[in-house]
């Protein structure tokens, strides 16, 4: 081995190292505080993916589906590849879940994502610049990102393990300009790759697919203006590894892709309904550090306790002014050209729907499918694209500057680059870093009497997942599955997609939650639209825990309340279990709601409140309740 490639394999390992390391800081207070207890949050959008990394397992360990499962939203189950399940996280990771469980799982998800993004961001650098601090350098920038941090902030996985495209882009450079290789093998590499994307975010697959076609698009006009010469050159090795590609992608996903879209319990229409107003950024977005001055019980339900990261779409007056002026000093430089275009179609791309404006959203808006991007997504290619104009101007910089100051001038040059593009980004995010971590706290009765049901439960948790505080599937994921769960959380649980079930749905929805509103009083209504979704919904035990060491909002919003209220709608006493009303045995086919007046149940647990002494579960409002039913 020469000497050189002694060299570079040694700046490669230490690129490695020092995103590695990077990363372990980021994530430093679940690795210190206990990786398998410890993570973001037990609740919100984590909770969520507690439950995508479970699931997988348990399915893999019982021979089931891992695409599908009665587990939650029982009887109907849930669609992973309609959601944001990152398969192609989980699976990989079913070992670690065996062993440690899914809070671990998702700490070396969670971990690896940046680190192997910038490192294989830093790889596919090496495609269009020679000097490897370049490289490195847009490798931190991409898998570092304030999109990146602050996709990892809540734990979606699935547009901060972006280290995929930056692969997929480097091979649509080499089948498009450079035809290096023989087409066929790139081609099917790049089929291998997209089918893969599809698995950690089939959102960033269809967004690529855009990006290219319209880059392809500006491409075939360039050369068609510039005479054709060169397209007519180009064409058909392009063509061959396109058509290879995407004959690849279509046998690996044709099975994947109709699950998705029309298999059992997938999602039809908007996904998220509220997609166009809160999907976009705003113009300042890119510039102005945007930061959330407090949080609201929204934001909190969000599951990240810690202080919120500024705009995910920041770059930055420092990187905006390298990237202009770079491409300005060598606008002979195509490469610039083009990334740069790519750049700004993205951040065109992501703004979002404002009344009185017109937005490339609104376009996007009409077709069907691609109704359901999250514009806001666009910029996990935008990123992609500024870190590789940066890294091309590090190199011109340099190379400018050997030149001229041939020695160390050079390399002061380019870090001074370097860090006019990534100092004010580092200290905007710094101050937020690393992220804040807690323990994902159990009521006792789900760590103590849980893991004991029989097999075929069917559970009605409280707070109920559907409510937003998702809490409830972080317990049944990290019980392994023992039972199952009437309902959800995810886009799939929103009252339009309750069905039959919807009146009940909101009552409970509203018994949970209670925010900015009273709780449902207990009319003869109510009663029965909750009775009539609980047989629809199969459940076989109500559990209503006590959980007074976790954060108020994964408490709901009054547990001795709501043991009132499901005393009357269920027409019996609970028995008190490990802190817990419990009521085993759930059939409504015997017995009838409790008649009581509209103030009963506000009364009562009033009552009790007042004589308690602690915050255990007890009796005295169900009982309570039961005494003052009419008839």
């Amino acid at each position: 081995m020469t000497k050189d490639r002694r060299r570079t394999r040694r700046l490669v390992g230490g690129a490695a190292l020092v995103y590695g390391v990077l990363a372990l800081v980021l994530w430093s207070g679940a690795w210190a505080g206990g990786a398998s207890t410890h993570t973001l949050c037990g609740c919100g959008d984590p909770a969520l993916f507690l439950w995508f990394f479970q699931w997988p397992a348990t399915a893999v360990a019982h021979l089931h589906n891992p695409f599908y499962s009665t587990a939650l939203f029982h009887p109907g189950g849930i669609n992973l590849l309609a959601q944001t399940s990152v398969l192609g996280l989980s699976l990989p990771l079913v070992p670690v879940t065996w062993l440690f469980g899914p809070v671990a799982s998702l700490n070396v998800a969670a971990t690896l994502a940046p680190a192997l993004t910038a490192f294989f961001t830093f790889l596919a650098l090496r495609h269009w610049v020679s000097y490897l601090p370049a490289a490195f350098i847009g490798g931190l920038l991409y898998g570092f990102s304030p999109f990146v941090l602050a996709s990892l902030q809540f734990a979606h996985l699935m547009t901060a393990a972006l280290m995929l495209l930056p692969l997929i882009l480097a091979l649509l450079d080499e089948i498009l300009l450079r035809q290096r290789h023989r087409p066929r093998r790139t081609g099917f590499l790049l089929g291998l790759l997209v089918a893969a994307q599809f698995f950690l975010s089939s959102e960033l697959v269809a967004i690529m697919a855009m990006v290219v076609v319209s880059c392809l698009a500006v491409l075939v006009g360039a050369a068609l203006i510039g005479g054709g010469t060169e397209l007519r050159r180009l064409a058909p090795r392009a063509a061959e590894a396109l058509v290879v590609g995407a004959v690849t992608a279509a046998v690996l996903l044709a099975y994947p892709v109709w699950f998705a879209l029309w298999g059992p319990a997938h999602l039809s229409g908007l996904v998220w309904p509220n997609i166009g107003a809160v999907g976009g950024y705003i113009g300042s977005s890119f510039w102005a550090p945007d930061l959330v001055k407090g949080s609201n019980v929204y934001t909190a339900l969000g599951g990240y306790e810690g202080a919120l990261l500024p705009s995910s779409a920041y770059l930055g007056w420092g990187l905006i002014a390298v990237l202009v002026a770079g491409t300005a000093l060598w606008f002979r430089d195509r490469r610039l050209w083009f990334f740069g275009f790519l750049l700004a179609l993205c951040a065109v791309s992501s703004l979002g729907i404002r009344r009185g404006q017109w937005e490339l959203a609104r376009v996007l808006s009409k077709i069907p499918v691609i109704d359901n991007v999250i514009e806001q997504r666009f910029m996990a290619v935008g990123f992609l694209a500024a870190a590789v104009m940066l890294a091309i101007i590090i190199e011109r910089a340099h190379a400018w500057a050997h030149a001229r100051w041939p020695g160390t001038r050079e390399v002061g040059v380019a870090l001074g680059v370097a860090a006019v593009a990534l100092v004010p980004i580092g200290v905007t995010f710094a101050p937020s870093m690393p992220f804040a971590m807690r323990p994902v706290i159990l009521p006792r009765w789900y760590a103590t009497a849980a893991p004991d049901l029989p097999p075929g439960q069917v559970l009605l948790s409280y707070p109920v997942a559907f409510s937003g505080i998702q809490v409830a599937m972080a317990w049944q994921a990290v019980n392994r599955m023992h039972y199952d769960q009437a309902g959800g959380g995810g886009p799939q649980g929103v009252s339009a997609r309750a069905g039959a079930a919807r009146p009940g749905f909101d009552v409970l929805s509203g018994l949970a939650f209670g925010v900015q509103k009273p709780p449902p009083q207990g009319t003869p209504a109510q009663l029965a639209a909750v009775r009539h979704a609980i047989a629809l919904w199969q459940v076989t035990t109500v559990v209503i825990a006590t959980n007074p060491t976790a954060p108020f909002l994964q408490q709901g919003h009054d547990p001795f309340y709501a043991a009132g209220f499901m005393t009357a709608a269920l027409g019996r006493l609970p028995v008190i279990e490990s802190g817990a009303w419990v009521w085993y045995h759930v059939s409504l086919a015997h017995g009838r709601a409790l008649g009581v007046a509209p103030s009963v149940i506000f009364d009562c647990t009033a009552r009790a409140e007042r004589q308690a002494h602690s915050h255990a579960a007890s009796l005295r409002v169900p009982e309570c309740v039961g005494q003052g039913a009419v008839g």
